[in-house]
């Protein structure tokens, strides 16, 4: 939701402040296109970046577990147990549990219990970086589309409409996945999204005015 706002947020208020420049629809369509590549790369690059990070962060994480476990395994069993306890099991069935799991996968039940790293939460900057890319361009693509298919001199209201609708039901859809007042969500991200697109038109509308 976060790299589609952003994609559709940027790319309109692109769109729109180069058609209130009273630029043609071919510097237009270039300007979006641009806007598209270059935000959707740069999602891709700063999610791997950061992801990546947090990658190398959790290898070292397990390269310090491993050598703990194969040269203190019993103060690592001690500690696995000290953190069931205090999930809330009694002493004697949080030492049988850390000292099943510690039988079975060491290293895996530190890693989850301990560290909080899963087959299900470790890194991956490739497929992180793929689904920024994907999410901007998705959003970034509504605004551009709309503008190669109306007429000139109605790119600027139906982008701005469009794209106010649109950003309205992001912010609903994001909200209900994440359990907030979808109302409050779509009222912030509407009026933001709405106010970048006001202010680059501005701009667009100075500087056309100048040249």
């Amino acid at each position: 939701m976060l790299g589609a706002n952003d994609g559709l947020v940027s790319t309109a208020s692109l769109i729109v402040g180069v058609a209130a420049a009273a630029t043609g629809r071919s510097e237009i369509m270039i300007a979006g296109l641009a806007a598209l590549v270059a935000g959707a790369m740069s999602m891709a690059a700063g999610e791997y970046v950061s992801v990546s990070s947090q990658a190398d962060i959790e290898q070292a994480d397990l390269a310090r577990e491993r050598k703990e476990l194969e040269e203190t395994p019993e103060a690592e069993e001690a500690e696995l147990a000290g953190i069931y306890r205090q999930r809330g099991l009694d002493a004697d069935t949080a030492r049988i549990v850390a000292q099943q799991m510690m039988a079975k996968d060491a290293l895996a039940a530190h890693a989850r219990d301990e560290l909080g790293i899963s087959e299900f939460t470790t890194a991956r900057p490739i497929q992180a970086a793929f689904a920024s890319a994907g999410a901007f361009a998705a959003g970034a693509a509504a605004p551009l589309v709309l503008a190669g298919l109306v007429a000139e001199g109605m790119i600027i209201p139906v982008v701005t409409v469009a794209s106010v609708v649109l950003l309205t039901v992001l912010g609903c859809l994001g909200a209900k996945a994440g359990g907030a007042p979808m109302l409050r969500a779509a009222i912030r991200v509407t009026f933001w999204g709405a106010f970048a697109m006001a202010l680059t038109a501005g701009v667009g509308r100075l500087v056309g005015t100048a040249i």
